[in-house]
């Protein structure tokens, strides 16, 4: 961090900030846009705008992003007025800290389509990065692009018909992106998805190319042999921001700021070694960049992301509501411990680094300051057990042997469906069910893996979880 913004969150003036965080009278210069981002939110001000940031400190030549909206424009007219300016609030067990973040250079809202197809014809501009979420790929069942997905059809008109009009998905914005790179005759650049879904690369070159063939078969050719797709692996947690936290901005750096960022002291970005141009040394910030980033997804999928689903639905049926409450319960703490007994052995990594990993997330989820809610977590359990829990299932099952804690989880989300806690997908599943406990993990297990279905031994085993959480939990 330059002198400086470090003078200014030394600065106690009691909170009484009335001027809001500007570049000028920081003495802040806006680095060279060399990065576009869609998808300005929270989770990328705290990830890969804070990596840039760092890096930026540590070098002479700036990586400065253009960010923008995905839908709404509400994130862009709160910071244009600050010059992309914002504050970090980093949330420790004991305290906050705070840092302004400088490596966002321009916010544009979702329908500035003339400064998005201006960002794609700067040949300076070598990476484009995006968080979407996993609905904004508009993949179908199979994985591939749902060409009746809303907005797609008008899209795939307007491109092919070369209007110059904001697109309405995100992929219809990052193909018209590219034709107009390719129009322009600028070389290819890499597009690095930093949501949280396995193959993220992967998945964003197919989506991607399925669009541009439909548009144009030259496109999708100079696409697929100029553009390139790492796969990343992401993780820290950012909460939603409240007012109160607004305050804590002010009080800690001097300065009124109206977005301001929460996030935990860990973080994590695994990226693979596939580039088509030049991109900051992100490695400076602490990213790892690697051949195969395969091994850090799993691991993170079944260690990390599933325990969270057993603590959710294990916490939520007792009551609880943060992952703070949920690993602080000695039944839930222990069960989390199990689960990682039993996912260690298919995570391919060596017991020093898995030791290390699940200290690390002991620590990170003991942290009563973040309000990590299980509600969250447990959404969608129909989409997210398959890959979480199912393929621990399948593992011992194949050898004969009985998984204690992975049962428990699709037994915690049956009883979370039969409570009535449906959302997103999961909503249309309450009323298979509704039966019998026999019945109802019948009707479970052909909705997560009907390979399984027929397993009489594994019903039987999860039908029994079931029944026990209901008569342990009768009035969650």
């Amino acid at each position: 961090m330059t002198d400086d913004v470090t003078r200014v969150i030394d600065t106690d003036n009691g909170g009484a900030a009335s001027s809001r965080l500007n570049r000028l009278d920081l003495g802040l210069t806006s680095a060279e846009v060399r990065i576009l981002h869609l998808g300005l939110g929270a989770f990328h001000r705290a990830h890969q705008a804070w990596y840039t940031h760092v890096v930026n400190q540590l070098q002479d030549t700036g990586w400065g992003i253009s960010a923008y909206t995905g839908r709404r424009p509400d994130e862009a007219e709160k910071l244009a007025p600050q010059d992309g300016l914002y504050t970090l609030i980093t949330r420790s067990p004991s305290a906050d800290t705070a840092e302004v973040i400088a490596s966002i250079s321009e916010v544009h809202a979702a329908s500035d389509v003339d400064a998005w197809l201006d960002g794609f014809g700067n040949p300076r501009v070598a990476v484009v990065t995006i968080t979407i979420t996993e609905a904004g790929y508009c993949r179908n069942l199979d994985g591939g692009l749902d060409f009746d997905a809303p907005g797609i059809p008008l899209d795939l008109a307007a491109l092919r018909a070369g209007e110059r009009t904001p697109r309405s998905t995100a992929p219809g914005k990052l193909v018209q992106g590219l034709m107009e790179r390719r129009s322009l005759g600028l070389p290819g650049l890499s597009i690095v998805s930093c949501d949280n879904l396995s193959s993220n690369g992967s998945i964003t070159r197919g989506v991607l190319l399925e669009l541009c063939s439909a548009v144009d078969s030259a496109l999708h050719d100079w696409v697929a042999a100029n553009i390139r797709f790492p796969n990343t692996m992401v993780d820290r947690i950012t909460p939603r921001t409240t007012e109160d936290d607004l305050a804590i901005a002010a009080e800690l750096t001097g300065w009124r700021d109206e977005s301001p960022v929460v996030t935990e002291p860990f973080h994590e970005w695994v990226i693979e070694r596939d580039f088509a141009a030049e991109r900051p040394q992100w490695e400076l910030a602490g990213a790892k960049l690697v051949d195969d980033v395969e091994p850090h997804e799993q691991r993170k999928l079944l260690l990390l992301n599933g325990a969270h689903s057993l603590l959710a639905y294990v916490g939520l049926a007792a009551g609880l509501s943060t992952v703070a409450e949920a690993i602080s319960d000695p039944t839930c703490r222990s069960l989390v411990l199990g689960w990682w007994t039993e996912a260690r052995e298919i995570v391919e990594f060596d017991s020093a680094e898995l030791d290390a990993y699940c200290a690390d997330l002991l620590e990170r989820w003991a942290n009563p300051r973040i309000a990590h809610r299980l509600e969250q977590i447990a959404t969608d359990g129909s989409l997210k057990l398959p890959l979480r829990a199912i393929p621990v299932i399948r593992h011992f099952r194949s050898s004969g042997r009985m998984p204690q804690a992975a049962i428990h989880t699709v037994a915690g989300w049956m009883v979370h469906l039969r409570r009535g806690r449906l959302q997103g997908p999961d909503a249309a599943l309450g009323y298979p069910l509704a039966g019998s406990a026999t019945d109802s993990t019948t009707a479970a297990l052909q909705i997560l893996a009907p390979d399984l279905a027929h397993d009489i031994e594994l019903r039987d085993a999860i039908a029994a979880k079931f029944d026990r959480f209901l008569a342990e939990f009768p009035t969650s």
